[in-house]
């Protein structure tokens, strides 16, 4: 009797074990990653007002403000500097070196303005500052006799697969108490350029003339970071601008006033996309609000820019949007699903690394997956592990006035890696060509914190080294620096 006891447990004993596998699977993946339990205490999501000490206007009859640099060629060694003159056009001139008030080289811009209903800009200068030398430090002066102003610029390092570089992402930023805090945490990041994945000013918010002034407000309000470090920025909903009752009915016209962008040297047709390379980084900036469909020339420019891609010469490939491509959250659930099914499959053919947006008000970051074997006749109609796609980050968290967008969808699918409903921006630093340490930092009531971190895999040089499979929980701790040293 107790031998038939023993061998009734015998045979019982692996279907308990594997009643016990299957349960703990379940359990362990429920929901792929964590949707944080932290509640944001808001300040209030208002600009701030006009006369508060952020805004101030430079001494100096016409003052050059409102000034703010990019790119202003494919390599990086080129600047676009860009200032406003309020009360008359002044000098186009830019004064530039490597000794701080010594300038052995001039540049000249142009000047131009616009209308907009009823409120008129002041005199926006443009110049092309070219030739530069890799790595080095440039200061540079606008402006004339007591009104000139100084300030300084760094190039990037020379493009090589090992070089070194720090990036910030910041989106939805807009001009309130939450925005400036964003902007203080990001200066002490050590960040060298901002990705700005669109939605700047939210001057859309405002009614005729008093938007014209507010995106005035909004470069006097960035010039502490946006004069010294090269923001590449792209547009969002918010800089639309489409007015009918105004009779303003050309789409992101005070944008391309204001914001240019080295499109040319890409063979773009349009400024509002087109892509840069610096130090180990090739980006690209794509427009969810132009035409993206097959055969348009944003279409068709991509197809090209993606075959200029080296990644033996510049291995991390970064493509930055506004509407993100997937995204859990219930405020603009699915916005992006029309450019995923155009462009996805580019992103995993060429195997991106990273694909950074903004538009939602909150941040999210996804494992590596793709969904693009579906189609309406059948195929994976949901996302699937692919170690070919890029990373999905959301960071439309900057702080704009109409507040966060804390309604996360449930559950949680099981592509999402980590959410939160808070303000912050994120950093990119790029340690060589296999290895970038990637952190989002949440302001948590003026106080930096950082709180998603993972070590990010180059797509291309990792392609053939075994990778440690990490627990789903690994993603979302905070890696250590002394861990980064030993990559």
């Amino acid at each position: 009797m107790n031998n038939l006891k023993d061998k009734k447990m015998g045979s019982m004993i692996p279907q308990f074990l594997l009643i016990i596998y299957f349960l703990f699977f379940f359990l362990n993946n429920v929901n792929a990653g964590v949707t944080s339990t932290f509640i944001r205490s808001e300040w209030p999501s208002v600009d701030i007002p006009l006369d508060n000490e952020v805004f101030v206007k430079p001494n100096g009859h016409n003052a050059p403000e409102q000034v703010h640099i990019t790119q202003g060629d494919y390599d990086g060694k080129a600047m676009i500097i860009i200032w406003v003159t309020p009360d008359e056009p002044g000098s186009n001139q830019v004064k530039y070196g490597t000794s701080e008030n010594k300038y052995d080289f001039t540049a000249e811009g142009t000047v131009k303005s616009y209308t907009f209903y009823n409120y008129t800009s002041g005199y926006i200068h443009q110049c092309h500052v070219e030739n530069l030398e890799y790595d080095t430090k440039y200061y540079y002066e606008i402006g004339e006799g007591d009104s000139a102003r100084q300030f300084w610029f760094q190039t990037p390092p020379k493009i090589d697969p090992n070089a070194s570089y720090k990036f910030g992402i910041i989106g939805d930023l807009g001009q309130t108490y939450n925005s400036l805090s964003t902007l203080e945490h990001y200066i002490q990041s050590g960040a060298q350029t901002v990705l700005h994945v669109g939605d700047l000013s939210y001057a859309d918010r405002y009614q005729y003339h008093d938007m014209g002034v507010r995106w005035d407000s909004y470069g006097r309000f960035v010039e502490k970071i946006a004069a010294y470090q090269p923001w590449i920025w792209t547009t969002g909903n918010h800089e639309i601008e489409y007015m009918p009752y105004m009779n303003e009915v050309v789409p992101f016209k005070q944008y391309l006033y204001r914001y240019p962008t080295p499109y040319t040297a890409c063979k773009s047709s349009n400024p509002l996309w087109y892509a840069i390379k610096r130090a180990s980084a090739h980006i690209i900036v794509l427009s969810s609000y132009s035409p993206f469909v097959k055969y348009t020339p944003q279409w068709e420019w991509l197809k090209e820019e993606f075959t200029k891609v080296d990644r033996k010469q510049t291995p991390w490939l970064i493509v930055i949007m506004h509407s993100p491509i997937y995204n859990s959250n219930s405020a603009h659930y699915m916005e992006g699903e029309s450019m995923r099914v155009a462009f996805e499959s580019w992103f995993v053919q060429y195997k991106v690394d990273v694909v950074f947006a903004g538009h939602v008000h909150a941040y999210e970051r996804s494992y590596r997956i793709s969904n693009i074997h579906y189609n309406i006749t059948g195929g994976v109609s949901y996302p699937v592990p692919d170690k070919s796609a890029p990373v999905y980050i959301t960071v439309g968290d900057g702080g704009n006035q109409e507040g966060l967008a804390s309604r996360f969808n449930d559950p949680q699918p099981e592509y999402s890696a980590f959410r939160e409903a808070s303000y912050g921006h994120s950093t990119l630093e790029i340690m060589n060509k296999t290895h970038a340490f990637y952190h989002w930092n949440r302001n948590d009531d003026g106080k930096k914190v950082a709180t998603d971190s993972f070590v990010l895999h180059n797509q291309y040089w990792n392609k053939s080294l075994r990778r440690r499979k990490l627990k789903k929980n690994y993603l979302h701790t905070i890696v250590p620096t002394l861990e980064l040293n030993q990559l």
